[in-house]
């Protein structure tokens, strides 16, 4: 059943050729395929759900994301395993992905919480979660 469950997401990005390289390979490992392509935009699919990203206009690019602005905080997904989490914050080094909260990983989010947080190239926050953890909702 479906029912309730997240249909799609749509970000508006400020580079979707970058977003697209930095996204894609994160959905990708994740289990996501890419499904749609376009000029302005991609999307990438997992079973009944779909994440989008649009390239915004050039009269919105002056106006930066926060996200401890009204909307949006960050995304979270599930990993397969602690490890999973691991091989992913290694892999995000590696691509010179900064790691939030580095002082406090990989239990940032509280002593039963195994995650890394991060944030793409819109600075928008995106974290990974070990099955079986509690769940944060305060970062």
């Amino acid at each position: 059943m479906t029912r309730g469950l997240i249909h799609h997401i749509e970000l508006y990005v400020s580079n979707v050729e970058r977003s697209t390289r930095f996204w894609g390979w994160l959905l990708e490992s994740l289990g996501y395929e890419q499904y749609q392509q376009w000029t302005q935009g991609c999307s990438w699919k997992l079973e009944n759900t779909y994440i989008v990203f649009v390239q915004v206009e050039e009269r919105f690019l002056q106006i930066p994301y926060h996200r401890s602005r009204v909307g949006m905080n960050h995304l979270a997904f599930h990993a397969e395993s602690r490890a999973h989490v691991d091989e992913l914050t290694k892999a995000l080094q590696e691509k010179g992905v900064s790691i939030l909260y580095k002082e406090r990983h990989p239990f940032a989010g509280g002593p039963h919480h195994y995650a890394v947080y991060f944030e793409g190239p819109d600075r928008i926050k995106v974290e990974l979660v070990a099955p079986g953890e509690e769940v944060s909702c305060f970062q």
